[in-house]
């Protein structure tokens, strides 16, 4: 009679390290490959339209075809002067328009947070809710309220004599930003608030106890607790100031101070489906990708320097 010996102790884990691995692959294969098909190839796709181009042959009447060009794109993207301006206005943009809604959605984080607020749970999905609407048809909507003629704010405001062109040249790109403020302050809110709910309590009521005021404990105690999470939002929001299209876009329906090349998104937008220019634009679309990727990580990395240990 034949007796099989048990394996040995390291053939059992690496049998079972086999089936983990197995598992580990089995679960992540459908991200992977969504990932691969929708994300990766895309980018390399563009990346190598970025250093090609379409020539024609003889006076311009012949087929097209494709040649590499090198650089060429690149440099006639940092030479463009429309869209060197629309990346101005967009930072600019920007810069006054992430710290207000950062700013509100904080404040309104502190006061559900209060023990005084009654229907908190109403007053946060009516926050909220500006998210659930889609942007082009939050911006289809605060175009109505900013045509002349037929909003009733400007009839309001024009009724106690100030007159406001809320599409002029001066200030349409601040009603831009109004409708993206609306839009995402709520949903900024909800993540700060999540934050500030993780927080012991008890230290709250040690602060009460050492003589701290409701004062003292949201900005001494709260606001720095609560910075990673307005870290991530204030993250999100530079790459979606980057990426401005749907508002604009909308409101260029209605007046001409917003033209085709009003934002980066929109310069893209139009050589490539606009200009008949697909490898121009895909170089217009990787240098606004790195940028974005930049401007994010430079953000962090300055927000970050508030502790030595970070």
């Amino acid at each position: 009679m034949t007796v099989t010996a048990p394996p040995s102790r390291a053939r059992r884990n690496r049998l079972r390290l086999g089936a983990d691995w197995k598992m580990a692959w089995g679960f992540t294969a459908p991200f992977l490959t969504v990932f691969l098909v929708f994300t990766l190839l895309p980018v390399v796709f563009a990346l190598w339209r970025s250093f090609h181009g379409a020539r024609k042959s003889g006076l311009g009447f012949g087929t097209s075809r494709v040649v590499f060009v090198g650089l060429d794109n690149y440099a006639d993207t940092f030479t463009n002067r429309e869209f060197l301006l629309s990346v101005g206005r967009v930072l600019l943009y920007g810069v006054v328009q992430v710290p207000v809604m950062l700013g509100l959605a904080l404040v309104m984080a502190l006061i559900f947070d209060t023990a005084i607020v009654r229907l908190r749970g109403l007053f946060q999905l009516a926050a909220f809710l500006p998210y659930a609407v889609p942007g082009v048809i939050a911006s289809i909507l605060w175009a109505f309220l900013y045509l002349p003629g037929v909003s009733p704010v400007v009839e309001l405001l024009d009724g106690i004599g100030a007159h406001v062109d809320f599409l002029a040249k001066g200030t349409v790109l601040w009603s831009i930003a109004n409708v993206s403020t609306w839009q995402w302050t709520g949903y900024n809110m909800i993540i700060i608030y999540a934050a500030l709910q993780a927080i012991d309590r008890d230290m709250f009521e040690a602060a009460r106890i050492d003589g701290a005021s409701d004062w003292h404990i949201a900005w001494l105690i709260k606001v720095p607790l609560v910075t990673p999470a307005i870290l991530i939002t204030g993250l999100f929001s530079v790459v979606g100031t980057l990426q401005l299209f749907s508002e604009p876009t909308v409101l260029r329906a209605i007046t001409g101070n917003v033209s085709y090349d009003y934002t980066p998104n929109m310069i893209v937008y139009n050589l490539a489906f606009g200009s008949d220019q697909p490898y121009y634009s895909a170089a217009v679309a990787v240098v606004i990708a790195l940028g974005s990727f930049l401007l994010s990580f430079g953000f962090l990395r300055l927000l970050q320097r508030r502790s030595p240990d970070e």
